[in-house]
């Protein structure tokens, strides 16, 4: 060994389970294994037993039926849908919205949605009451209890407009997934194991067994969260135009287990340099060491399952990529300057059998891509495969020319033939685990947008990434995973993609002929795509923009959360953004910290927006009611032509700072009867501090 060492119920119903040979059952499959798997990085290197499918029930546009029909197969009403709505008449005919109900043994393994509603409940076996009952947005924050306790990171969390929740909810004979309100958005993955599969349903195996795997997966998590290998001792040179190999074993059976590089990174040399992975004679790695890595265009600093990027260029890998006879990894150079890095490989012994796999991962990059203003482009293809494997994982990198936002495009994976997607999303941040097109940065065990230029819009260079564990895609004969292009703006786009998988031997993937990566090659050669300059963002004078205010009090699971809103109407908004307060209901409140720094009162003024889900809100300073009807309340309804708009200078009154402050308090009061969702909507622009005469 050679190394450097430092319609879904349809859909559901024609497809095949995945497994093992027929009847092959495992250990019984209980709650405390579920969490463990979820966590340990090395379980989805191996063919599942016992077998199991994942399938995806989602709120998307119904109108979404073939993609022969271009016209409805991009439909973008994706919020509301479900089974159905029912009476539960066992609790006074409350009604439930069912998001997702099926047969069988399986387990829930996530639930994501941008604007969690009421109560969530899940039912298991044929029970009539909820063995996960909560407020819906407590419950996906991690903080809502479970048995007695919040369920916190990182299994669950609210991060960049996006609430996720990945406790495993095991059922035997079947399950049902509901919330006490509609107009959601939402996912539900759920596994469904192969006949003769035993799993204990939710119902067994214990409270207090339960509790210590939460426990332990918190413990786990923090663990996973500090992980920081140590800087890679072997210096590589790699020649312009040449590779170098940085690990190499002829004797398998084996497995690498880390990789490690470091190095002075730019956008090229994270993009040109290129780690290629041969394992058991086929080529099944090829991929820019950045976009590997999930960092591309540049050090973008995370940590999640399978990988960790430090901003002083240490860049990790988990991954394992096992092998039955030799295994080798290079570096290759599509740069015409020599590169200097710095590399570590761990790597064991360990057997080879049935349910053994190889590691593959692939790139695929195209700019310019055309898009069309307010409607979908085309699905754009992420990977095909052929063979049996599964899915782990992929990052998106986006390069827009404009502030607009690019990604209401939906994914669609189609497994072993499927006619029609059993995974079709929302769209492209509901996908990755936020919401609401944010900008905000954010990073958890399975989810992250490690970069976006744009700040308080989505103009420039954002990368996100997903990583899989219990929610893993197993596929027996084929897998081809689309993600709409779906843009607001008619522009230039770049996307490149990253997708990381396990094989069988004898597998394919569109992404490692040797056609593909000429191509590929090609398009590196052309250098990273870059976006224009923006001009000039309009400012109000004397603004001091609510998006950039500290947020220094707000209700329990409130969304708030920086929007572009040049997309509305240019030079109308100051700095062509606002605070976007997400409220669910009359009480929902947000209080900003304005410096005020000096002596003497100030003479306040609040911009905010108007739009067709806003409500009635109430201003207050320091505790002290706004003057005025500010201080009763403003109806930020925008009216019957749904046009959003600013509203102009709002005078809340004079009022003196404390302690080079002044706190602004904007609570919900009520709502205009003909505004849609909860009423409670709000955005605020800016504040303006005057002189008290």
């Amino acid at each position: 060994m050679k190394t450097l060492n430092g319609a879904l119920a349809a859909v559901i119903g024609l497809v095949g389970l995945v497994g093992v040979e027929a009847g092959a059952v495992g250990e019984p499959v209980r709650f405390g294994g579920l969490v463990r798997e979820a966590l340990e990085p090395s379980a989805v290197s191996r063919w599942p037993s016992p077998g199991y499918r994942c399938v995806q029930f989602s709120s998307y546009d119904r109108a979404s039926v073939a993609s022969s029909d271009e016209r409805t197969w991009f439909a973008n009403a994706d919020a509301g849908h479900y089974l159905r709505i029912e009476e539960n008449a066992g609790h006074g005919g409350r009604r439930e919205w069912v998001m997702a109900e099926a047969s069988g043994a399986g387990a829930v393994v996530r639930v994501w949605s941008p604007n969690p509603k009421g109560v969530l409940r899940v039912y298991v076996d044929g029970g009539a009451e909820p063995v996960i009952e909560g407020e819906m947005a407590g419950l996906m924050s991690g903080t809502g209890a479970v048995e007695g306790e919040g369920v916190g990171e990182p299994l669950a969390w609210s991060k960049a407009m996006g609430w996720n929740l990945y406790l495993p909810v095991p059922f035997s004979k079947g399950v049902k997934v509901t919330q006490s309100e509609g107009g959601s958005y939402y996912h539900v993955n759920v596994r469904l194991y192969e006949d003769g599969a035993v799993v204990e349903g939710w119902g067994r195996g214990g409270e207090a067994g339960r509790r210590e795997a939460r426990a332990g997966a918190r413990a786990r998590g923090e663990a996973l969260r500090g992980w920081s290998p140590a800087e890679p001792g072997a210096e590589v040179r790699v020649a312009g135009g040449g590779s170098a190999v940085i690990f190499e074993d002829g004797a398998g059976p084996g497995a690498v287990t880390s990789l490690v590089v470091k190095g002075a990174w730019t956008a090229e040399t994270l993009r040109r340099l290129v780690l290629v992975g041969e394992f058991d004679g086929a080529m099944t790695v090829w991929c820019p060491l950045g976009d590997f890595f999930g960092s591309p265009a540049g050090v973008s600093p995370f940590v999640d399952l399978y990988r960790v990027v430090r901003a002083d260029g240490v860049m990790g890998s988990r991954w394992v990529m096992p092998y039955e006879k030799g295994g080798r990894l290079r570096v290759v150079n599509l740069g015409e300057e020599e590169a200097v890095i710095r590399v570590g490989v761990d790597s064991d012994r360990r057997g080879w059998d049935g349910g053994s796999m190889h590691f593959w991962a692939g790139w695929v990059g195209e700019w310019p891509i055309r898009t069309r203003r307010a409607a979908g482009t085309k699905d754009w293809n992420y990977v095909e495969v052929k063979g049996r494997g599964v899915l782990a994982g992929d990052n998106l990198h986006v390069v827009n020319p404009v502030t607009a936002w690019w990604g209401e495009g939906d994914e669609k994976i189609y497994v072993d033939g499927e006619s029609f997607p059993s995974h079709f999303g929302t769209g492209t941040e509901d996908y990755y685990g936020y919401g609401w097109c944010s900008p905000a940065l954010f990073n958890a065990v399975y989810a992250s947008q490690v970069r976006c230029d744009g700040k308080k819009h989505n103009w420039g260079h954002t990368a996100v990434t997903r990583v899989r564990g219990l929610d893993a895609v197993p596929f027996r004969e084929s897998l081809r995973f689309d993600m709409e292009v779906w843009h607001w703006a008619e522009c230039d786009v770049a996307y490149a993609a990253t997708v990381y998988w396990y094989a069988a031997p004898g597998a394919w993937s569109n992404r490692l002929t040797a056609e593909h990566v000429g191509a590929m090659t090609g398009l590196i050669r052309r250098g990273v795509p870059e976006a224009p300059a923006l001009p000039p963002a309009f400012v109000i004078a004397g603004a001091l923009e609510c998006e950039d205010l500290k947020v220094v009090g707000k209700s329990a699971g409130l969304g708030v959360v920086v929007q572009d809103m040049e997309g509305f109407r240019a030079r109308t908004w100051s700095n062509e953004g606002q605070l976007w307060v997400q409220g669910r209901r009359v009480g929902d409140f947000v209080e900003l910290a304005v410096p005020a720094e000096g002596v003497g009162a100030r003479r306040v003024v609040v911009y905010a927006t108007r739009s067709w889900d806003y409500g009635v809100v109430r201003f207050s300073v320091n505790g002290t009611p706004a003057a005025g009807a500010a201080g009763e309340g403003v109806d930020l309804w925008c009216g019957e032509k749904r046009e959003v708009s600013a509203t102009g200078p709002i005078e809340l009154g004079v009022f003196e700072p404390v302690d080079g402050r002044l706190v602004l308090r904007v609570e919900v009061v009520g709502g205009n009867e003909r505004s849609d969702g909860t009423r409670s909507f709000f955005g605020l622009d800016c504040v303006v501090l005057g002189a008290a005469e």
